[in-house]
């Protein structure tokens, strides 16, 4: 361990939120830091919220390299991102959070949520996590780990990092309801 501030397996945090996170797996602190940044927004006002992360390589198993997966807890925000996304040519597909999804990060036996529950839909429950944080925000999650980074040129540009969902949310600006 790099020191005795590190947080390990069963380790139990408290968010900024105020919610108790059981920590199952250390490999899933993106979602960590972003659940913070999703309450600070909320503190200092925001009515609508859109993440974009390179959160889960479950996403890339699911989606492959082309297509980047979106969760959400607002259809009108979500359809406005879908319209811009499909404009800029950066595809983007909804993944569900079903009820289910949401029991699922609520299982802790010690804490409020667990930060990962499991392998299966693995891009989903960091989703669902982090829509734990959102609540009643509008809320758009973007994950961005299999498009964000390409080995040859494409569509968009040359190889290496793509810029992925910069054009998209620059036209949802520009345009938003």
């Amino acid at each position: 361990m790099i020191s005795g501030e590190a947080f390990k397996p069963d380790d139990v945090i408290t968010s900024m939120s105020g919610k108790t996170i059981e920590v199952k797996n250390t490999d899933a602190e993106g979602r960590l830091i972003l659940a913070d940044a999703i309450t600070y927004a909320k503190h200092h006002g925001a009515s609508y919220l859109i993440d974009v992360a390179t959160l889960t390589g479950g996403v890339i198993v699911a989606l492959g390299v082309h297509t980047t997966g979106a969760m959400t807890n607002n259809e009108a925000l979500f359809e406005q991102v879908l319209e811009a996304s499909a404009e800029t040519g950066e595809f983007i597909w909804r993944l569900p959070i079903t009820e289910k999804d949401k029991e699922r990060v609520r299982s802790s036996k010690i804490a409020d949520l667990n930060n990962s529950p499991g392998r299966e839909g693995h891009a989903i429950m960091g989703g669902a996590f982090l829509g734990e944080f959102a609540e009643d925000t509008p809320w758009v999650h973007l994950d961005i780990a299999g498009t964000s980074v390409t080995s040859k040129e494409h569509d968009l540009g040359p190889s290496g990092a793509t810029g992925v969902m910069v054009r998209t949310l620059a036209t949802l600006v520009e345009r938003f309801e």
